[in-house]
């Protein structure tokens, strides 16, 4: 992935010889990452998909601070009480929250069909589904149909992640209809509780989604810079590191 990031391309010879394994096992790990829409195989080798000043591909996501993001998702779970009406937005960080909602007596609306699949057997979740289009790789409902599906309800809250969150640009996203769900998820929630790691904090993506004054909490990891954790709470957010 390092690799990846650095270059445009790259080859099954070189990465063998850097990395002191066979060329079969480079094949192999690039046909999982072309699964993931990480790369385009080629010839030799394979192209890199990831998009400079664009959102890293959901199969690479995954793969980064997954104790931060477990360890998110779980504190998520445990402010959320038995019987309350929920959104979850899409993302890796709010697809741990699912996780450990699972076992829980609650109304879910979720934001992807990752989360949607994790809740669809749990036998004390109502799972509810919004309609629209499904963005491809990410797998977030989208466009108008989700949009209008989540203004007819109300919730108790909306679990939220984010592309970038910083006291300059509050919280932004990189896909442009994605930055319209997120909007009408937090006009339609009574508490907005933003899940995610510390590295979003560096980071600030081409979509504004809300100001800090829209969201009563954010839950994070020890990683949060100290201005920026001083800033959330200047503007009254409260904030829980995990």
């Amino acid at each position: 992935m390092n690799t990846l990031r650095a270059h445009d391309s790259v080859s099954v010879a070189e990465l063998a010889q850097e990395h002191g394994v066979s060329e079969m096992t480079i094949r192999r790990d690039l046909e999982e990452l072309a699964r993931r829409g990480i790369v385009r195989r080629v010839r030799g080798g394979a192209l890199s998909l990831l998009l400079r000043g664009e959102e890293s591909p959901f199969g690479v996501r995954e793969r980064e601070a997954v104790e931060a993001k477990q360890r998110i998702g779980a504190e998520v779970a445990s402010l959320i009480a038995d019987g309350e009406a929920v959104l979850l937005d899409g993302g890796t960080t709010v697809l741990e929250a699912a996780r450990a909602l699972a076992g829980r007596k609650l109304t879910v609306l979720p934001l992807a069909l990752q989360a949607a699949s994790v809740l669809a057997a749990a036998p004390r979740v109502r799972l509810v589904l919004p309609g629209g289009e499904v963005r491809q790789g990410e797998l977030n409902f989208m466009g108008p149909l989700a949009e209008n599906s989540i203004r007819a309800l109300r919730f108790d809250t909306a679990v939220i992640g984010c592309c970038g969150l910083s006291a300059r640009h509050g919280l932004t996203a990189h896909d442009l209809p994605e930055v319209a769900v997120k909007q009408a998820a937090i006009a339609s929630a009574r508490r907005v509780i933003v899940a995610c790691d510390s590295g979003k904090f560096t980071r600030t993506a081409f979509g504004a989604v809300c100001e800090l004054a829209a969201i009563d909490m954010v839950v994070t990891d020890d990683g949060i810079p100290k201005e920026e954790h001083d800033a959330l709470n200047a503007a009254g957010v409260t904030v829980r590191i995990v």
